[in-house]
């Protein structure tokens, strides 16, 4: 999902009030153990079967006809079929909070429906809360996984935007600066950006001409080459999320006000592969 917003400058985010209220620096590093290594995972994908997920998509519904399969031990999400896209996803049935998730993704080869030879596009929903229809997607905090944007941070009210009652307030702060297009990028040290029911805070280094085409990767890319598997590593802390993708710090946030609930893998019209799908709690 790319949709710029803008948003107002306000004034310098002490970096070092930053890193204290994250309580994450340790983790930011771009080599060494991370943090939290010493807490035992939780494998949220047994390899055999979709056990502890069920899944949605604007077309199926609950039904899952042949768009999110176990093959050879990994998960396979096959973005459409023809020239339909499916837009959905791969949603765990139970919640959860305070915790460290880590995976492997690939892309497939073909992009469907209206994302036909657009960038490959899908993501991971954390804190995921409200129904799934009418979809595509939940209220949450968004892990993009785009090409040319992986790492980047979306805030995604979708009960606001469909007038649900009850709807939750979601925020985040972050530091970082807005370019000449009026897009945010995070960079350690820079202004306070808020945000506050929608918005994108691109990672540092996405590339200024980013296209929305096919096969698209910017000059500074963390992503691995197509074909080929990138591992992706997200913090839920409190009220702070981290990402870092092949290792590197890319993203960071705080200040949520949504700090728990169920995690979503979505599917936007691209085929796309998951492997080592593992959870480990934070105390």
């Amino acid at each position: 999902m790319s949709t710029p917003e803008n948003h107002h400058r306000r004034a310098p985010l002490s970096r070092r009030t930053f890193l204290k209220n994250t309580a994450l620096a340790a983790g930011a590093a771009a080599t060494g153990p991370s943090l939290f290594a010493a807490a035992k995972p939780v494998r949220l994908f047994n390899g055999k079967n979709l056990d502890g997920w069920y899944t949605y998509t604007v077309e199926t519904k609950y039904e899952n006809p042949g768009i999110f399969t176990v093959v050879d031990g990994m998960v396979r999400v096959s973005g459409g079929s023809g020239d339909k896209g499916y837009f959905g996803g791969l949603v765990t049935k139970a919640e959860y909070e305070n915790y460290k998730l880590t995976f492997d993704y690939k892309w497939g080869g073909p992009t469907y429906g209206t994302r036909k030879d657009k960038s490959r596009d899908a993501g991971v929903l954390l804190h995921c809360t409200g129904p799934n229809e009418p979809g595509p997607w939940m209220t949450s905090y968004e892990f993009q996984i785009i090409e040319g944007g992986t790492g980047d941070i979306l805030v995604v009210n979708y009960a606001k935007r469909n007038k649900q009652e009850n709807a939750p307030t979601l925020k985040l702060v972050s530091e970082g600066y807005t370019d000449a297009k009026k897009q945010k990028y995070f960079k350690e040290g820079g202004e306070k950006l808020e945000f506050t029911d929608s918005g994108r805070l691109n990672w540092w280094g996405r590339d200024p001409e980013w296209k929305d085409v096919v096969d698209f990767r910017g000059r500074q890319d963390v992503e691995s080459p197509f074909g080929q598997w990138t591992k992706c590593e997200i913090l839920c802390k409190a009220d702070t999320l981290v990402y870092h993708v092949n290792g590197r710090l890319v993203n960071r946030a705080r200040g949520l006000t949504v700090t728990k609930g169920k995690i979503f893998f979505q599917t936007e019209g691209a085929e796309v592969w998951y492997r080592n799908l593992e959870l480990t709690p934070l105390g």
